[in-house]
């Protein structure tokens, strides 16, 4: 056997301190870290990566504000056209925290929040509203609220504002539903509140303005319609079978929902016209009957009306099955009581994918 050379005996050392080093790696990734080690580690970028340094965003402003709630730049035509079209809608705001979060605070740093309404209002074909629809209610900057809850944020094109609580916990109610008085909010002078109902149930609400330094309505607007079906489900544009080929390959889709919220208008007042766009999660197909269904992100229905407002028995919460027949079921949720109803009724759909 040959005797190695120096040359020889040094690269096999090299080689031996290599896999001791592999082996002390391998044995340390199978070893559990502390707690405290795992919440501060985070992983090292492969050697292929490559760190975005600003990507291109899809979103765009279509409506910016002042904050008397005047527009300086963009327009409602613009936004509403948007919407019409399935656009997402975020809405971007400025404020102080001393002035909106914590009045007691010396602190007047400029926080600045980009809410996401996936509930969407097209009223008359002129007015747009948003809803968020998956909100807890957050305690800046720390955690959550004192008692679980939905926060039913709505924003209206106008910057009027809106929010519907109903707690999840389902706390006894100590009051009639109702008008209820108006808070104290002399230490938050930039709070405008309208009015207030059924404090002290269940799902409390109110409808109010906040002097936020900026509004901005953004949309991201790359939905593509492909079917339009009447309430009997007779296709008006596009076709099932372009709806059903897209979703397979996997798009994403959403349903624009002609008069979802008419039966919480009063008897006595007309509905006014509107369509409400919700994003849809699992999708179904079946093939031999050629129907096209889904079942929805949670809906928030509010009795339409410009500007769109909360108010007593005229609202609630839950989720759709809308088929492409013009068939929608629905599986509602009482704020007052979060006691689940069945139902269903017929309406025109809109259906986008992107």
């Amino acid at each position: 056997m040959k005797e190695p050379t120096p040359t020889d005996a040094g690269m096999n050392h090299e080689r031996r301190l290599l896999i001791q080093k592999a082996g002390i790696a391998a044995m340390a990734a199978l070893t559990p870290l502390p707690a405290a080690d795992r919440e501060s580690q985070s992983p090292a970028p492969s050697g292929n990566e490559t760190r975005i340094q600003g990507g291109k965003s899809n979103w765009r402003s279509a409506l910016v504000l002042n904050r008397e709630r005047q527009v300086i730049s963009g327009s409602t035509a613009a936004l509403v056209a948007a919407i019409r079209r399935g656009a997402d809608l975020r809405i971007y705001t400025e404020f102080r925290h001393n002035e909106h979060i914590d009045t007691k605070s010396t602190s007047r740093e400029l926080v600045q929040e980009v809410a996401d309404f996936r509930i969407t209002y097209l009223l008359e074909d002129r007015w747009v509203a948003g809803v968020i629809n998956l909100r807890q209610p957050i305690d800046l900057p720390n955690g959550f609220g004192p008692r679980p809850s939905m926060s039913f944020f709505l924003y209206n094109q106008n910057g009027d504002q809106a929010i519907a609580r109903p707690y999840l916990d389902g706390g006894a109610a100590l009051e009639q539903k109702g008008p209820a008085p108006l808070e104290d909010h002399t230490a938050m002078p930039k709070y405008h509140q309208f009015d207030a109902w059924d404090k002290g149930t269940n799902a409390p609400s109110s409808n109010f303005a906040y002097d936020f330094e900026t509004y901005k309505f953004m949309v991201c607007d790359d939905w593509q319609e492909v079917c339009a079906c009447d309430a009997d489900g007779r296709v008006l544009s596009g076709s099932i079978d372009t709806l059903a080929a897209e979703f397979a390959q996997g798009r994403e889709v959403k349903a624009g929902i002609g008069g979802l919220c008419a039966d919480l208008t009063a008897e006595a007042a007309p509905t006014l016209p509107h369509e409400v766009f919700v994003h849809c999660g699992s999708c179904y197909y079946y093939t031999e009957r050629k129907q096209f269904m889904a079942a929805s992100q949670p809906v928030v229905r509010v009795s339409p009306a410009i500007p769109l407002r909360y108010h007593s028995d005229a609202w609630d919460f839950g989720w759709l099955m809308p088929r492409s027949d013009g068939h929608v079921a629905r599986w509602l949720v009482d704020p007052y009581t979060l006691k689940f109803n069945r139902s269903e009724r017929r309406h025109a759909l809109r259906w986008f994918v992107r």
